[in-house]
């Protein structure tokens, strides 16, 4: 019989962070989510049963991170899709704007393994987050420069934390509740260029995300690469 292991989520009360976390509490492991809302908190532990385990954690904050990981054990993986930040043109962007991305997405990312490190197995996996800008951007250089920024970031982990796996995934929009929460005339023409930019011509689903990153802490041969979920738009 498999042995459960634990897992660590920060984001995970909602898209593909609580989609990972369902995927792993249905084959029988258990998982500790992390999030900012107590409210989304709680609704993902009534959603995610017995074995999830839900803290509060702000991944902007290292001291938060710290207490956030205090008493682990053996943590078999980490991912980290939690972060909030704001996005505009170079012309356009203030200070707070333009650097944004960075401190939450890439210092969030990079701070965030550090306080897991001591309390990760040997063999554990990390997967960070970044996104199809990194290789195609439409704009917004700030936050295309931070996605390429968290691969590189994944390239160099994994050469120095080996034998911990450290991998990136790399989505493009996903169909999940922060888009379905945005007004559908906001929503439908974003959908709609992206269908036409996407090989698929189809927009990611919460399970495909979520399938792409249980696939990264699973197999022990992905380590240093990114997996683009994306739909084949970054070859067009």
């Amino acid at each position: 019989m498999r042995k459960a292991k634990t897992y660590v989520i920060i984001g995970g009360t909602s898209g593909m962070g609580l989609g990972l976390a369902q995927q792993l509490v249905e084959r029988g492991d258990r998982v500790l989510i992390g999030g900012r809302n107590s409210g989304r908190l709680e609704a993902a532990a009534r959603q995610l049963g017995p074995l999830a385990i839900t803290r509060s954690v702000d991944i902007e904050d290292r001291a938060s991170l710290t207490t956030f990981f205090a008493g682990q054990q053996e943590l078999a993986g980490l991912f980290t899709p939690g972060t909030t930040y704001r996005t505009a043109s170079f012309r356009d962007a203030d200070t707070e704007t333009a650097e944004s991305p960075f401190r939450s997405k890439f210092w969030g990312q990079y701070w965030a393994v550090h306080a897991a490190l001591p309390y990760l197995g040997k063999n554990a996996a990390i997967v960070l987050m970044s996104g199809a800008a990194s290789v195609r951007p439409l704009g917004n250089p700030a936050y295309s420069a931070c996605n390429a920024a968290i691969e590189g970031l994944a390239r160099a982990l994994a050469v120095e934390l080996r034998p911990i796996r450290v991998n990136c995934l790399s989505p493009g929009p996903i169909d999940s509740n922060l888009w379905r929460n945005r007004e559908a005339a906001i929503r439908e023409p974003a959908f709609d260029s992206w269908r036409a930019l996407a090989l698929t011509g189809e927009v990611g689903t919460v399970d495909d995300a979520a399938g792409a990153a249980l696939f990264l802490l699973d197999n022990g041969n992905m380590n240093g690469s990114t997996l683009y979920s994306d739909g084949g738009y970054t070859m067009r």
